[in-house]
């Protein structure tokens, strides 16, 4: 990793990534003690266990049959370190437990959530704490194929089962995990097909450009270095194990969403299990209606995505930057949250420009100009612009650097390091995101437009020092010119918000809590809602992205 990258995950979080420990395909498994108990069968709307409407076990047996032998009963992956739970393993645990802050481990099992909270605490590594599969489905299905998630919706609408649908686990709204549910892991749903053009189904028009047709469980990461061994990129994220389907059906913002647009903006066609349970292709002929809904209105909302056929790019060259500008003098924020403001309001100019990245901000940090020996606040960019020249990234932030040299004299330390990079791919090797899953975090988020970070620089500053609290936050320049301009296929466009094609800025917050304390969990989702009102407040015509 660079240290470029190093430092990005230190400005954030400061802690470190741990190995992952991912196994291999899960079998059926039954062995949990606990893992419902007699509240299960509360009065609910849907079927639960212990209620009369639960399949019996020749349901399942039959559902099992269905698959292929694919419908898994999972325990927790922590149950491992609990004495009191049959899968108890003391070298297991310690995997579990070494693996936990990482997402490929979350990635890898079948049930397993990035973020705690999402399973309700319910069986974490940790020594004293309770342990039940409450918090978790009841079955899963591996499925490799359509018919499989198709078996799975209708059986959960015969028996009017809660469904919810997991690939990696990488969700900050929870979707991909519910309690007494049935599961569809379409984790290995790994297909990658490339096409010199293509013609949707049932279309007479053939649309004369490369695409890709990926599973909707491919991740990034590998949809990124299939496409490279042919000189080729997609509109994608910065997260490694981010998988397509729920990125694409959410909108799907990344570095080049300023030239291309979103993911959902290059899609041009779908197949997918609809709540009825029929297997349908989506595309500007057919099923126009899930076309149109399904690119950016929702994860798993109006059907389950087994595939996607999207748009690929040559491969740009990467004009690559980090831009640090802080101060050890923390004492007063007015300075850092002015400077800060100051360089956000120049953020749509620079993406009119081709330049897309991501600020972090922090009121206070460890230093990078001292090793972290002191504290110091400020921001840093990291971002990067395509197939332009070397001196590209420079002569955007030259003016930008002199007027704060010129408006805080002396108060902050600089610093520009530039970066070449010959493919998409190589840049995101060393630029992805990096931070910690297996903690407890509350996420908020807003979208700025041009009004809201130019006409009134001074309300900005006051709105990103509410915003980041004492601690953290921000403006990430994905979308512009690219976004703005997009013409998806289809004649009513696609269900991306609308705020989307006038934003520049989409600026975030994370407030973290400690596990097993509902205290600490209520005060954090306060702080989260006191602080997203001051963009809310600035924007207020604006919006939220539906996957962050």
């Amino acid at each position: 990793m660079s240290s470029i990258c190093n430092f990005v995950f230190a400005f954030q979080l400061a802690s470190s990534v741990l190995a992952a420990a991912a196994g291999p395909t899960p079998s059926l498994r039954s062995d949990l003690k606990g893992v419902h108990s007699d509240s299960d069968s509360h009065s609910s709307c849907k079927a639960v266990p212990g209620s009369p409407d639960w399949p019996s076990p020749q349901d399942w047996k039959r559902l099992n049959e269905s698959v292929t032998g694919r419908l898994l009963r999972p325990t927790p992956p922590a149950a491992v370190c609990h004495s009191g739970q049959g899968s108890f393993n003391s070298p297991e645990c310690a995997a579990v437990r070494e693996g936990w802050s990482d997402y490929t481990f979350h990635q890898a099992d079948p049930v397993s959530v990035d973020w705690n909270n999402w399973a309700n605490d319910t069986c974490l590594p940790i020594e004293g704490a309770p342990c039940s599969g409450q918090g978790y489905p009841v079955f899963l299905i591996n499925a490799t194929e359509a018919r499989h998630v198709q078996s799975g919706v209708q059986f959960a609408k015969k028996h009017n089962i809660r469904l919810v649908i997991k690939s990696t686990g990488h969700d900050y709204m929870g979707r991909s995990n519910a309690p007494n549910s049935l599961s569809i892991w379409t984790h290995y749903l790994k297909d990658i097909k490339t096409h010199k053009s293509f013609r949707p189904k049932h279309c007479n028009t053939i649309i004369d450009t490369t695409v890709v047709t990926v599973g909707a469980g491919v991740q990034l990461w590998d949809l990124y270095n299939a496409l490279d061994l042919e000189n080729q990129t997609v509109v994608g994220g910065s997260c490694k194990t981010v998988s397509v389907g729920g990125y694409v059906t959410g909108g799907g913002h990344g570095l080049l969403s300023s030239t291309y647009g979103m993911a959902a903006d290059e899609v041009l066609e779908m197949e997918l299990v609809t709540a009825d349970g029929d297997i349908v292709t989506a595309n500007e002929c057919q099923n126009k209606d899930l076309f149109w809904a399904m690119r950016g209105g929702g994860v798993s909302t109006f059907g389950v995505l087994t595939s996607v056929t999207m748009k690929t790019h040559p491969t740009p060259n990467i004009e690559a930057a980090t831009v640090i500008l802080m101060t050890p003098d923390v004492a007063d924020p007015r300075p850092i949250f002015d400077m800060t403001a100051y360089v956000v309001s120049q953020l749509p100019d620079l993406g009119d420009q081709g330049l897309a990245g991501y600020t972090f901000i922090r009121r206070a940090t460890p230093n990078p100009f001292d090793g972290g020996n002191t504290t110091a606040g400020g921001l840093m960019f990291v971002g990067a612009i395509s197939n332009s020249p070397p001196q590209a990234l420079r002569k955007l932030w030259d003016p930008i650097l002199a007027h704060v040299n010129a408006t805080w004299p002396n108060k902050f330390a600089q610093a520009f390091q530039p970066k070449s990079y010959p493919t998409f791919l190589s840049w995101f090797a060393e630029n992805h995101a990096t931070d910690e899953a297996g903690l407890n975090v509350i996420f908020g988020s807003r979208l700025l437009d041009r009004r809201a970070l130019t006409s009134n620089v001074t309300a900005l500053s006051h709105a990103y020092e509410r915003f980041s609290d004492g601690e953290s936050s921000t403006a990430f320049l994905v979308s512009g010119k690219g976004v703005h301009n997009a013409q998806p296929r289809g004649y009513t466009g696609n269900a991306v918000l609308p705020a989307w094609r006038r934003a520049y800025v989409h600026t975030t917050l994370s407030v973290y809590y400690a596990p097993l304390n509902a205290t600490a969990e209520a005060a954090a989702k306060a702080r989260v809602l006191r602080r997203v009102a001051a963009m809310r407040e600035l924007a207020p015509d604006m919006g939220a992205y539906v996957n962050e």
